[in-house]
C-alpha cells in the first residue's frame, strides 16, 4: 500500500483509531461501509478474548487512518472485518484482506467469518480467491432521514419511560442473568459516543424492565445509530418498541443527527415491519462468508 504504513493498536487506543477511521468513511460517503463508529463502540461493551489481540491499521503520511482489519470474538465465531475508505482500489481491498487473514492465522485463528454487502462484488471476489464460501444470511441495513421522522407514538397505560441518566442508582437495564448479559455500563462509559440520556428504558407498573433502546449520536458525522432494541417477551404487542424507537429517533434529531441507521435480521419480520413502518428505508443487505485464515492469506 504505497505511502501507507501499518501499525498495531490494542485496547482503548484501538477504539479511538477505529472511531476516527469510521467517521472518515461516513463523512466521505453517506452509506458505504457496513459500520458506524458507534457500532464498534457498542461492541466494546463486553470484554472479549480478542481485546488482547493487536488490531491492524494503515495510516497515511498525515497520521490519518486509511484502513484497518478488526478481529472480534463473538463466542461462536471470530469475525474479521476489513474497513477501507470508499475510494479504496480493488488492489488495496485485496491486500488489506490478505494481510488480515495472515494476521488472524498468526494469532491462532483457523477459521474466520466476514459480513459482506451483497452488492460488493470486489470483496466477494477476493474472498472466493481465499477459499471462502457463503455461510449465512447477514442483516438488512435501513436508514431514515431525521426530517422525515414520525411523531412520537403514545406509551401504553401502566408503563413509564426513563433514561439511564435518570436511573443511575439502579443496575443497568440491559443486565440479564437469563440471557447471560453482564453489566455493559463500565465499558460503555469508556467510549466517546455513549450518552446516558440517549439510553432509554420502559418500566412496567411493578418497576420491571419491559423494553429498551440505545441511541447513538455521532456529532462528527451527524449520524444516528439505533443499537440495540429489545422488548421483553411478557410485554410484546403493546407498542412499547414503537414508543421507544420514535422517542429515540426524535432525541437523535434534536441532538443534531440528520440521518439515522438501524439494522435487523431478514428473518425477523416483526422488527422489519416496525422499522419500515416508522419510515426507515432498506439500503443494503449483507451476507456472511466463512473460510480459512492464515495459510491461504500469505
Amino acid at each position: 500500500m504505497p505511502s501507507l504504513h501499518e501499525e498495531p493498536r490494542v485496547g482503548r487506543r484501538y477504539l479511538a483509531d477505529a472511531t476516527e477511521l469510521l467517521q472518515r468513511v461516513r463523512r466521505a460517503h453517506p452509506t458505504k461501509g457496513l459500520y458506524e463508529a458507534a457500532d464498534l463502540q457498542w461492541w466494546w461493551r463486553n470484554p472479549r478474548p480478542t481485546d488482547a489481540v493487536p488490531q491492524l491499521f494503515w495510516f497515511d503520511q498525515l497520521g490519518r487512518p486509511e484502513a484497518a482489519v478488526i478481529l472480534t470474538d463473538w463466542g461462536k465465531r471470530v469475525a474479521l472485518d476489513p474497513i477501507v475508505m470508499p475510494d479504496a482500489t480493488p488492489d488495496m481491498v485485496a491486500r488489506v484482506v490478505a494481510r488480515g487473514l495472515a494476521h488472524a492465522g498468526e494469532n491462532g485463528f483457523e477459521v474466520v467469518s466476514l459480513e459482506v454487502d451483497r452488492a460488493d462484488t470486489v470483496l466477494q471476489g477476493v474472498l472466493a480467491g481465499h477459499g471462502f464460501e457463503v455461510a449465512d444470511d447477514g442483516l438488512v441495513e435501513s436508514w431514515l432521514a431525521a426530517d422525515a421522522r414520525p411523531a412520537i407514538s403514545p406509551l401504553h397505560e401502566g408503563y413509564r419511560l426513563s433514561t439511564r441518566r435518570d436511573t443511575m442508582q439502579r443496575p443497568h437495564h440491559m443486565i440479564s442473568a437469563a440471557r447471560n448479559h453482564p453489566d455493559p455500563e463500565p465499558r460503555l462509559l469508556q467510549t466517546s459516543l455513549y450518552r446516558p440520556d440517549l439510553d432509554l428504558v420502559v418500566y412496567d407498573s411493578r418497576d420491571n424492565v419491559a423494553s429498551y433502546g440505545l441511541f447513538w449520536h455521532d456529532p462528527e458525522t451527524a449520524t444516528g445509530l439505533v443499537e440495540p432494541m429489545r422488548t421483553e417477551d411478557d410485554h410484546q404487542r403493546r407498542g412499547l418498541a414503537r414508543h421507544v424507537l420514535t422517542t429515540g429517533v426524535d432525541l437523535l434529531a434534536e441532538a443534531g443527527a440528520t440521518r439515522i441507521k438501524i439494522c435487523y435480521e431478514p428473518d425477523n419480520p416483526a422488527s422489519g415491519d416496525l422499522y419500515l413502518g416508522v419510515g426507515f428505508e432498506r439500503v443494503k443487505e449483507t451476507v456472511v462468508f466463512s473460510g480459512p485464515a492464515g495459510a491461504r492469506a500469505s
